[in-house]
């Protein structure tokens, strides 16, 4: 397991690119990809590891529009696993709830959601991405 990315949602990509361009310079930034499963945009920011990941919603029914509505902000940490079934089911055995059922993301690749129900460690959503094969 590592690291892959920090999900951050905004309003719209473009205006945050512009402003975030102003002081941060990235190494890369990728083209929008949409991600049809979740009614998002997506576009990842690299310098160094992990990505930044910017989520704008294209549909009201996106499961972020409420929260991008309200000025978005830091979503979520993603982890890259090599199995996520099994990941998930490791961390259901210990007592996380799966939020979403793992569905084709970015690049083809499976993603879920999961909520570790942590009381001393509030790290909110966590997002597991299935590693390349």
């Amino acid at each position: 397991m590592k690291l892959h990315h920090i999900g951050i949602v905004v309003p719209k990509i473009n205006d945050s690119i512009g402003e975030i361009t102003n002081y941060i310079k990235f190494e890369t930034i990728s083209t929008t990809i949409p991600v049809q499963s979740q009614k998002v945009n997506i576009c990842f920011l690299k310098i160094g590891e992990p990505f930044l990941e910017l989520i704008e919603p294209v549909e009201k029914d996106s499961p972020v529009y409420d929260f991008a509505k309200n000025g978005g902000g830091i979503h979520h940490i993603c982890f890259e696993v090599n199995d996520i079934h099994a990941q998930l089911a490791s961390m259901e055995n210990k007592g996380a709830t799966i939020l979403v059922k793992p569905v084709i993301g970015f690049d083809n690749r499976l993603i879920a959601f999961v909520d570790l129900n942590m009381k001393n460690t509030k790290c909110g959503l966590i997002e597991l991405l299935e590693s390349k094969n």
